[in-house]
Order: C-alpha cells, then structure tokens, then sequence
C-alpha cells in the first residue's frame, strides 16, 4: 500500500512557492502547453466509472475484422470516435443474439485487435445475478470468455505526517535538483552512479495506472502519450495524484533545478489511464476489468519496452491473457506487490512479471525489494510531497528497467530480469549502479534466486 503525507516541511514549501512563482514570472508555465494533453477515448470511455461490478459482466467473442488505417478524428490505436468502430459483422450478430437470448444490455464494448477478439460489458435483466447471468454464458458457444467485471485498486494509501522523517544528505555535486538530499529511493538505489552510465534516454515507459499532471513542470517534455480510457475528462486526468507520483519517479527531469530526479530522467512515458478516484473524499483510486484490458491492449500497439503496473486485485482470465501477450512481445513487464503480500492475484500471479514490494517490509518469494517508504515525488499542479508502499517500489524498479535498456539496447527480457536480481543479492534489494555496470560489461549475470 502507498501512504502519501498532506504536507511538506516548511523549508521545502517555501522553496516550492518560489519556484511556482518563479516559473509563473518567467513564462515558464506556457511552455508546459507542448506536453501532450489526454486524448479522450471512444464514448463507451466516458460510461467506466458507472459500470456496476456487483452486476455486470464481461463477455469476449470472436472479432475478425481488419482494422481500417488511421484517419483524421482517430486516437492513437486508429479507433474513430463511434461506439461500435472496430466491430465486425460476426461479432456484432453474436452480440446481438447473445443480449436477446440471454436478457442482456450492453453497457461498453471494444475491440482488442492484436487478438481479434471484442470485448463486451453486459448487464443482467433486473432481477437476474451476474452469477445466473455467467452460468449461462458458459455454455454458449459463441463465447469465446465469460467473467465477472473485477475490481482492481493501486497499490497506494496516505502518509501520516509523524512518519516522515527524511533527513538531508550530501548529494552528487553533479545535480541541482533541491530536494534530491530527501529523495530516499534515490539514495538507497545508488541512482546517482548509475546515471554516470546511463539516464534511460529514450526507452519508453508505459504507465497503466491514473492520469497524471502531464503539465508538471518535472516531467515537462517527459510525456510521449497520454490516453484517458475512463472518463474522456482531461481535468480529471491532469488531477489524478497517483499516476502523477509513479511517473515522477520513474522519469522526474534532473539538472533542471526543479524538485526531484527520477530514476530514470531521459525516459518517455505513455500513460493510460485506466483507474479513477471514486467520488468518496478519501477513497483510493479503483480500475476494473474492461478499463485495464483496454489499456493492456493499447499498451501491445505501442512501442513502450517497460510497462509499470502499480495496482493490483484477484486473478483475471482477460487480463492474464493480455499481460502474457505483452510479455510475449518481449515488454518487461514490472507490478507492484499487494499489500497482503501474496502472489496469487492479477498481475502479480502472471509468470514472467517482475514483481516489487517495499523493501521496508516483508518481501514474498521470488520477488524483489526497492524502496517504498517515504519517497518524495511529484504531485498535481507542479506540486512535490511524500508517498509510500509497493506502488512506489514499483516504479523505482521500472526506472532502473529503463536504465538497463538504455545502456544496453539489445537486452531482452530475459536479461534484464536476471541483471535486476543478480544485482540486488541475497536481499533482493535492487542496486541501479551495479546493474547497469553488469549490463554493460555483459555477458552473464548471476541466476535468479
């Protein structure tokens, strides 16, 4: 879980103002206009916060169809903005019939194409569970997979402020970032020497999360795509705290004299928004099947070699099928792990997934530990505070992922899962400076425990 603190020390506050203020005076903030603003999705996007996964579930059926190029008024994925583009005469005869027979209404669709398949939020006639409902569902032919819409959540809960107790430390003389002497994971990963070799310039990163303030003066010019598949509100998305934390951690700017470094400061990151902050004040941000499958899918057509999951729930057949195809594509795939510390849910349980938990607390088989305790990153509206748990872990390691790839480009999957656990040693705590040295030199690294 990730615990965020409500407010900086003061000292730290006072710098942020001037620098807020700083930027405003100097028209700094019109330049912030060239990141990339979320593209809305089909209307179908806008209908995720009001699916019911009491009641709802998700069909797939067979969809071959070719999809048409790219046009004018199309999203990255070369969907147009209707809510059946992308669906075949086959599948839509067998949706229709499926709704008929089985007094089902179809609340969202979309079609995930690398698999030819369209996937289909149903709902039951009044009256009829969704168990009833996918008792049924199993027994037709036509469909290819029958499941409950889950619920996922990420991996993340605030900080109180007694906790944080971040002490300044001597920083590498090469950076002006003022607040890296707080940046823990920084530290602790010994970040600072990897960047002698490495700084992750141009590997792209795919964040399946929240949105995120892609506006944030840190990650100015560190977004390449950003792709709402909630709710189609580009306020909302530039709200999302979460997201915001995670790609602050990852690729956060550095030697630009402004808050923190990321891990990673000359990766790109593609952000997907597939989770949403309920309307509850308070409450953590939750996905569900249908908006995470669409972002898996997204994330298969683009050219992200690092994809970072910091949320977690049960096992999902959709999903697992998804995540096993972008592992096949070679993609390193990196997910927190949840707070109950097991292994058994989505994505943790997909084989082939690097698996990170907070190395303050007890780490689960076969996966790593990095730093989740107390890590200052961004924040929205160009702000900086303190959050903690897997969720941050995570991130860290997508960043040292990152690192890896950049100062090695041909390393596969493979490969940079045994650099990650060859480096961290016994205690599985990753070291970004002796992992990226390990790459480098090539050819072996030491096997995975």
């Amino acid at each position: 879980m990730h615990r965020a603190r409500n407010a900086l020390p003061a000292f730290v506050l006072d710098t942020c103002l001037a620098l807020v203020a700083c930027l405003a005076l100097t028209g700094c903030a019109q330049s912030l206009r060239r990141d990339p603003a979320p593209m809305p999705d089909a209307p179908a996007a806008a209908m995720a916060t009001q699916m019911d996964p009491q009641r709802d579930v998700l069909v797939v059926v067979d969809n071959p169809v070719a999809a048409p190029p790219a046009r004018a008024g199309s999203n990255l994925l070369g969907y147009a903005p209707a809510r059946h583009y992308g669906l075949g005469q086959q599948a839509a005869a067998a949706l229709q019939a499926i709704g008929r027979e089985h007094r089902l209404r179809e609340v969202a669709g979309w079609p995930i194409k690398s698999l030819g398949w369209y996937c289909a939020v149903l709902r039951p006639a009044p009256g009829e569970s969704a168990e009833q409902a996918l008792a049924r569902l199993g027994a037709d032919t036509r469909v290819k997979l029958a499941q409950p819409l889950q619920d996922f959540s990420v991996q993340s809960a605030r900080t109180p402020q007694s906790s944080v107790r971040a002490a300044p430390r001597a920083s590498a003389p090469r950076y002006n970032d003022p607040y890296l002497d707080l940046q823990r994971g920084f530290i602790a990963l010994n970040a600072g020497a990897a960047h002698a070799r490495s700084r992750g310039r141009g590997v792209g990163v795919a964040i399946v999360d929240t949105g995120a303030d892609a506006g944030h003066p840190d990650l100015h010019g560190r977004i390449r795509t950003a792709l709402d598949l909630v709710e189609a509100d580009p306020a909302a998305f530039r709200r999302d705290a979460h997201g915001t934390e995670v790609a602050g951690i990852v690729a956060a700017n550095s030697n630009n004299r402004l808050g923190i470094a990321g891990i990673a400061p000359l990766a790109v990151l593609d952000l997907y928004k597939a989770c949403w902050y309920p309307a509850a004040p308070g409450d953590g941000a939750r996905c569900n099947s249908f908006t995470l499958a669409k972002a898996l899918a997204a994330v298969a057509d683009s050219r992200a070699r690092v994809v970072n999951l910091s949320l977690g729930g049960p096992a999902d057949p959709l999903l697992r099928r998804l995540l096993q195809q972008l592992l096949e594509q070679g993609r390193i795939v990196v997910a927190s792990l949840p707070a109950d510390g097991r292994m058994s849910g989505f994505p943790a349980d997909t084989p082939g997934v690097i698996v990170v938990g907070d190395n303050a607390r007890a780490l689960a088989p076969g996966s790593l530990g990095a730093p989740g305790s107390d890590i200052l990153t961004t924040r929205p509206g160009g702000g900086y505070d303190f959050a903690s748990g897997s969720s941050m872990a995570a991130a860290h390691v997508s960043g040292v992922a990152a690192l890896l790839l950049s100062a090695a480009p041909s390393l596969d999957a493979a490969r940079v899962r045994a650099l990650l656990f060859g480096a961290a040693g016994a205690a599985r705590e990753v070291d970004a400076a002796a992992a990226v040295e390990a790459a480098i030199a090539g050819p072996a690294a030491p096997a995975q425990p």
